[in-house]
């Protein structure tokens, strides 16, 4: 599983779950610093990467088109310091590794995470 992490997110982030085994990349190292989150997702979802994001745009993205992949990580905590938060991300990366490998859509805070497969289904 190889990461790509939203503008939203810090660069530094990506240094310290690389730092404990997880492939990670900031979109500013590969991407338009105001690309819009369609095009995060399409690039995503060509190159088979899981999004890591504080943005709530992108499950509205997976819910609007019913997308199976790519897989999305949201991170729903007022820190956003990359010391502070790559702990609850990694735990919840390894926990669900097999999930977001098939297409899912995980939330994480601090006191629980939450997993939805894909494609989100929008019920009537």
């Amino acid at each position: 599983m190889k990461l790509l992490l939203d503008m939203n997110l810090p660069p530094r982030l990506a240094t310290l779950l690389e730092r404990d085994g997880i492939d990670a990349v900031h979109w500013s190292d590969i991407g338009a610093t105001d690309a819009k989150d369609a095009e995060i997702m399409a690039f995503a979802k060509r190159e088979n990467l899981v999004v890591l994001t504080y943005d709530l745009d992108f499950s509205a993205i997976l819910a609007a088109t019913q997308g199976e992949k790519p897989s999305v990580v949201q991170i729903r905590v007022r820190n956003l310091a990359s010391e502070a938060i790559s702990e609850p991300i990694l735990s919840a990366l390894r926990q669900m590794e097999k999930e977001l490998e098939k297409g899912a859509l995980l939330t994480i805070d601090l006191n629980r995470t939450r997993l939805r497969l894909l494609p989100l289904l929008i019920h009537e």
